[in-house]
């Protein structure tokens, strides 16, 4: 049996185009697959994989929302009111997922398919032209870096919760599959060594990727999913340094009014805002807002299933905080943050390296604080733009700070672990709030151990 790379229709597209232009009709072969040998030959071929790279890696069930949204509906107690009939989202929100859960499937394979093409791109590096190979290598170590960043905090347990030298992490894959042979079938890393490939990954990728890449990943995306990574690993002065270096690249600006940060409500796909360190680019081609799905109105695209309770919104945020009007009223209240079906979904911004560096700084307490700013002014940095005075910074205001700027982002599940805070009366390591292994893996891969609780 022939190896074979299924690529992307785009490709496909293009070598149909010439193969028209020699061939008679009759003689064109299938293009829904291309043999591994002819897939990427040239520079050309290796870019355009790249692209093809970022669309399992943006899809809606992986940093176009969906996994993001989940850990939301783990993390919530009193916040979200859920009325949607999709019973992979009810068990989410009931912290009772299953091993069969398809939404919990859907991420796994996602991240392992945007994996898979980030190393059919680096394991083609050598055929790009000398100029463009650090930023094509950079992205494709960006996408694979931040993946297995995401999977193994979804599915193991945190780096904090035991002994992350022995705990099961997720299986690295380092080289491109084309074909199921015994080597297919990896066993799980530990945590700690997929957290060091996520690391390695994105360390070099910040050191080939450029300052300005358009919309897609930088050299400042790289350092700011390291600040992120290494605050969940309670590594704060890695954390510090991190987020330092996005913050005085001075590429990145905080939007005047909070809200600014988002698309507009009801908006067409646009460029990136002033504060996007990092954003997936939805478009009617590329799919849909994995958020807007359920967080949106119907009014706007969504669903309306995922209702903002009203009483969480006054109880949590001050009359004075300007972040209160990022709430819409469409017979009930939804977050503002998503009503667009084809509107970027921002990953990193710019205010989420300010709170990063503020927490390190504070758990520190340096003779001189990272980047020359005290905590105390970080704070001030995000909460002023919210139309807020800051007279304290101490771990629980930044903390509390947290909450009310990335609300609805996905940070609740994973700010709780790492902080060992209980979700209502569930333990902040229960083994309810981290994904089984799905079971449809367990089934394909005879090495695969499955969590404990399922």
């Amino acid at each position: 049996m022939k190896k074979t790379y299924i690529y992307k229709l785009i490709f496909a597209s293009m070598l149909l185009s010439a193969a028209s232009s020699c061939k008679k009709a009759l003689e064109i072969n299938p293009v829904d697959t291309i043999e591994q040998s002819q897939a990427l030959l040239t520079s050309k071929d290796v870019e355009v994989a790249l692209v093809g790279s970022y669309s399992a890696f943006g899809s809606r069930n992986f940093y176009g929302g969906r996994p993001f949204l989940m850990a939301d509906f783990l993390a919530n107690t009193n916040a979200i009111e859920w009325y949607g009939t999709y019973e992979e989202l009810t068990q989410t929100i009931n912290k009772s997922l299953l091993k069969t859960n398809t939404f919990v499937d859907n991420v796994w394979a996602d991240g392992y398919t945007a994996i898979n093409d980030a190393n059919n791109v680096i394991a083609a590096i050598a055929k790009v032209d000398a100029a463009k190979k650090n930023k094509v290598e950079g992205e494709a170590k960006f996408i694979r870096g931040a993946s297995y960043f995401e999977l193994v905090r979804l599915f193991s347990k945190a780096y904090n919760d035991g002994s992350p030298a022995t705990n099961l992490g997720v299986p690295i894959v380092l080289t491109p599959t084309t074909a199921i042979t015994d080597a297919s079938y990896v066993s799980r890393a530990t945590v700690a060594a997929v957290y060091t490939q996520a690391i390695t990954d994105l360390t070099d990728a910040e050191a080939k990727l450029p300052a300005t890449n358009g919309f897609f990943a930088t050299k400042s995306s790289a350092a700011g999913m390291l600040a992120r990574l290494y605050l969940q690993m309670g590594n704060y002065a890695a954390a510090a340094a991190a987020a330092n270096r996005v913050i005085t690249s001075n590429n990145y600006s905080l939007n005047a009014a909070f809200i600014d940060a988002f698309p507009a409500m009801g908006s067409t796909p646009g460029v990136n805002s002033s504060e996007d360190i990092f954003a997936m680019q939805v478009t009617t081609l590329t799919g849909f807002n994995g958020f807007n799905e359920f967080y949106g109105s119907s009014t706007y695209g969504g669903r309306g299933d995922a209702v903002i309770s009203q009483a969480w919104i006054t109880s949590t945020y001050a009359a004075n905080d300007d972040r209160i009007n990022a709430f819409y009223d469409d017979g009930d209240m939804f977050t503002s943050k998503y009503a667009n079906v084809y509107g970027n979904v921002p990953v990193m911004r710019l205010s989420e390296m300010y709170l990063i560096r503020a927490e390190a700084n504070v758990r520190l307490a340096p003779a001189a604080p990272v980047g020359g700013r005290t905590p105390l002014q970080d704070l001030a940095v995000v909460r002023s733009r919210a139309g807020l005075t800051t007279t304290t910074a101490t771990l629980a205001d930044i903390l509390n700070e947290r909450k009310l700027e990335l609300a609805f982002e996905g940070f609740a599940l994973h700010d709780a672990k790492r902080t060992q805070t209980n979700i209502g009366s569930i333990a902040w390591n229960a083994n309810n709030l981290v994904f089984p292994i799905p079971q449809r893996e367990m089934d394909a891969n005879k090495n695969l151990v499955q969590n404990a609780g399922y």
